[in-house]
């Protein structure tokens, strides 16, 4: 119900924005969920996928899962999500490390990561 109708003219410019878009969604799964969002280069939302589905506290994904959608569609930008069963929405140093792997890999294919928020229960937190 809390998901927008038309996902076309929702225009992300803040890691709010991007926060408002999903924490609904995203804050009460019982397990960890990777979503990315696909942008064009106004930064209007084209399209959400899930990448990924782990257990309570662990995610594990792989880039090309990551990167073939927005190469697949000619994105140029996009942004991960993903959730904290626990609440907490620090990111990890897995988090943190797998952020910058993905990355490097976005930059060499000419797409830009603009962020990857970590939703908890009511709060967010980037893992850039």
């Amino acid at each position: 119900m809390s998901r927008p109708i038309n996902l076309r003219k929702i225009c992300l410019k803040t890691k709010a924005d991007v926060a408002n878009l999903v924490m609904q969604e995203m804050r009460y799964e019982k397990n960890e969920v990777l979503k990315m969002i696909l942008l064009n280069n106004k930064n209007i939302v084209q399209k959400i996928v899930n990448i990924a589905t782990g257990k309570d506290n662990t995610l594990v994904f792989d880039v090309k899962q990551i990167l073939s959608e927005p190469i697949k569609l000619q994105i140029p930008k996009i942004i991960l999500v993903h959730n904290h069963p626990s609440g907490n929405s620090m990111p990890s140093k897995e988090d943190i490390q797998a952020t910058q792997k993905v990355r490097q890999c976005c930059e060499l294919m000419g797409i830009q990561l603009l962020d990857h928020i970590v939703i908890g229960d009511g709060e967010y937190n980037s893992a850039m």
